[in-house]
């Protein structure tokens, strides 16, 4: 049974028995210490078998059976129980306490077998039942990247809105040589929805969840929204410059100087097949929106050098034409991947939009 990661400071939860784990650590094992690093919140505790009492025939028996226990669990670690503090997992939404739920952060835990299918959970101090989730999604043109990588804008959701849950997502990269394309990308986004969906009683979080991409992820944020959203839990998108309109034939015939390749290149990738434009268009946020797409707040910088602003601005067009409720920014001379003054007045604009769509 996979439930502990010996030698890191990660817990690892098996796809399949992710919440009889996390039962198993809360009763047989103890949190001792969380601790910053580069402002990266990692967890650091211990594994303390609570009791066992054995007879022996010896004191030195006795003594060889704790060593053997000692170098055995030393290295393994886990995050901090469900709870903790004057709460003692309880609080107004758990499991028998008192006073308020305390902060719960799991980092690296997986949703399924493939290495890059892991996510970082924060689940923020007082939660409920009532409480928001945000899922992030790391851009990368779909082939590239890592979830460290939206620590930045995690960090801001954290402080400006410090109620809501946060689920960082890595997923299994494009990839033609492995056979990974769209279909499995969207299937890990999927599963890691589902992990915060299926364990939201044991996290004590609602069933509420909103997106938020950069780049690529955005693009896989307002895709999974609008076309793969089956049970409504996502009931808004954040789009920060990502490609909206995949069937862009311009687009796809560029030779972008900047990254050094062809777009077509990360296209066909992505897509897993050369120009069709049936299947770029049903993997296009722009082409599948409809009257019941969710609220969609939009970002795009005037000199983005990497995916066109005229993307962005056509779909903001066609959610109004469909009347969807949506706002639409641009910053002026900004890039892919906007400055500090930029990337803070976004986020202020972001968990508004998403409060005021999340009720």
């Amino acid at each position: 049974m996979a439930g502990y990661s010996c030698g890191t400071d990660s817990l690892t939860i098996n796809n399949f028995n992710f919440s009889l784990n996390l039962y198993l650590d809360e009763r047989f094992t103890k949190p001792k210490a969380i601790y910053h690093q580069k402002n990266n919140m990692k967890t650091n505790t211990s594994l303390q078998k609570r009791s066992a009492f054995f007879s022996f025939s010896s004191l030195a028996g006795s003594l060889t059976l704790v060593l053997i226990f000692i170098v055995a669990f030393s290295s393994c670690i886990k995050d901090p129980a469900g709870g903790g503090g004057t709460g003692g997992g309880g609080g107004t939404g758990g499991g028998g306490g008192t006073g308020p739920l305390a902060e719960r952060i799991i980092l690296d835990t997986a949703y399924g077998s493939a290495p890059q299918q892991k996510m970082d959970i924060y689940l923020p101090a007082g939660r409920t039942t009532g409480t928001k989730v945000i899922v992030l999604i790391h851009g990368g043109g779909w082939e590239a990247g890592d979830k460290s990588e939206m620590n930045y804008y995690k960090n801001l959701l954290r402080a400006k809105w410090p109620e809501a849950a946060i689920a960082n997502i890595n997923y299994r990269l494009a990839s033609n040589p492995n056979n990974i394309h769209h279909t499995q990308i969207m299937a890990d986004i999927t599963a890691a929805v589902n992990i915060m969906i299926n364990n939201k009683s044991s996290f004590v979080v609602s069933d509420t969840l909103t997106m938020v991409g950069a780049s690529a992820g955005a693009h896989l944020a307002m895709l999974y929204t609008y076309a793969h959203n089956t049970n409504g839990y996502v009931r808004a998108v954040a789009d920060f410059y990502g490609p909206a309109k995949l069937s862009d034939w311009s687009w796809y015939n560029t030779y972008n100087i900047f990254m050094g390749r062809a777009i077509s290149d990360l296209l066909i990738q992505f897509n897993g097949a050369p120009w069709d434009v049936p299947l770029y268009d049903s993997n296009s946020p722009y082409s599948v929106a409809t009257a019941q797409t969710k609220p969609t707040i939009i970002f795009h910088g005037t000199a983005d050098v990497i995916v066109p602003l005229y993307q962005s601005q056509q779909l903001r067009a066609r959610l109004n034409t469909l009347g969807v409720p949506n706002e639409y920014y641009e910053y002026f001379l900004d890039g892919h991947g906007f400055n500090t003054t930029n990337t803070e007045d976004a986020m202020n604009k972001t968990v508004a939009f998403l409060k005021a769509h999340l009720r």
